[in-house]
């Protein structure tokens, strides 16, 4: 069983007791809803024949009824549409019966894009299947396009949705790795656009982790979500944040839920100079590039058509309209190479109310993050001393 480690209010007592409620409920739960289904089938089967139009039609009527009433929570994601957390997330989702679910999540992966948004430039969105109980689509932009689309009203029928989930993502958002994190943005665009949102992560160990912690990261966060969503409806749920919810690399022997403050910490940027002939993981980083070597070439041509499309069609016969997929040929550039990875460093804060350390303890770290620029009251006063001598010194 769960445990839960809260401090003083920070979040509303009603929510934790909620999810301690469907945490304790959740096995009986069950077993009355087996039960319950048995005997339905059974009072079915002995009504004998009935002059009532009993057919399947009125059975999808009904049901598509009982939808409409059904809250809607949307999905995204960093890592991409195919991304197990993400898929074993809606599966789950669907299987409760209890929501209608959407889905609008990036084609491709964007897990470390952050807020970045995509303008000027048109972003296809395609239908995806990931279960028949969720309307899904893929598009080709960031997390942050995908919930601004889905709540803009111009891809769904609605435009505010009980709920946004973004997650489960593949890796910790501790730190200040929500400034690149793409799940995290996915879920503070919701907050910004006025919806309330968590951000799932899965403390993804290399070597380590297997892709069945994904399902029983779902089966964790699940009891949190459901307690969420009915704190929002009863209007308990906190309005000004929204929650990141950190998850061990080891889902199914966490010890509780415990309420963190966001850290400083990060892993420490590592860039090396790439070399297709000098450096000895150049092949196999280049090797892993072919897919993205085919979409150039599609995106040459399509650009290429692009491109002498406009020529035909401008007025400006002077100005000449270069294809994105060329390349020139200068002997007398050099191009430079260099790849960019995070690597871990050993964190010397022991604060044990702190993201990244409650959740190397075992816990599942839930940290309310703020839209609110809040500044310390020491670092207010000092910047408000250096203006005070900036103005002075200039008269």
């Amino acid at each position: 069983m769960m445990t839960t480690s809260v401090k003083k209010n920070m979040l509303p007592p009603g929510l934790v007791n909620n999810l301690q409620e469907v945490l304790l409920s959740r096995k009986g739960g069950n077993n009355n809803s087996n039960n319950n289904n048995d005997e339905q089938q059974k009072d079915d089967s002995v009504g004998g024949d009935s002059t009532e139009p009993s057919t399947s039609t009125c059975n999808e009527n009904a049901a598509d009824e009982n939808d409409s009433f059904k809250p809607v929570v949307l999905v995204t994601n960093g890592e991409g549409i195919d991304s197990l957390g993400l898929v074993y997330l809606v599966q789950a989702l669907v299987r409760l019966g209890l929501y209608n679910v959407y889905v609008c999540a990036p084609q491709l992966d964007k897990s470390v894009s952050g807020h970045s948004v995509t303008v000027r430039e048109t972003i296809t969105v395609t239908p995806a299947e990931i279960d028949d109980g969720a309307t899904a689509y893929e598009v080709s932009g960031t997390p942050v396009d995908c919930v601004s689309l889905a709540l803009s009203g111009a891809l769904f029928s609605w435009s505010r949705p009980l709920l946004v989930i973004s997650g489960i993502n593949r890796g910790s958002s501790c730190g200040h790795h929500m400034f690149y994190s793409g799940v995290v943005a996915g879920a503070r665009e919701a907050l910004l656009c006025g919806v309330p949102s968590l951000s799932i992560s899965l403390n993804w160990k290399r070597e380590e982790s297997q892709e069945s912690d994904f399902k029983d990261a779902v089966a964790v966060c699940l009891p949190l979500i459901n307690a969420a969503i009915r704190d929002i409806e009863k209007g308990v749920f906190p309005k000004n944040c929204f929650l990141s919810i950190e998850i061990p690399s080891s889902p199914s022997a966490n010890k509780g839920l415990k309420l963190t403050k966001q850290s400083v910490w990060r892993s420490a940027p590592s860039w090396q100079a790439v070399s297709a002939n000098r450096h000895p993981s150049a092949t196999h980083f280049m090797s892993n590039q072919q897919s993205l070597g085919i979409q150039l070439a599609q995106l040459s041509r399509d650009a290429s058509a692009a491109g002498a499309a406009r020529r035909l069609t401008t007025q400006k016969k002077n100005v000449e309209i270069e294809s994105v997929g060329a390349v020139k040929s200068d002997t007398n550039k050099v191009k430079k190479f260099f790849r960019m990875e995070f690597v871990d460093k050993e964190q010397e804060d022991t604060d044990e109310d702190l993201d990244f350390r409650a959740l190397v303890n075992g816990f599942i770290a839930v940290t309310p993050l703020s839209l609110s620029p809040q500044i310390e009251s020491d670092i207010q006063t000092s910047a408000s001393d250096w203006i005070s001598g900036m103005l002075h010194s200039k008269q």
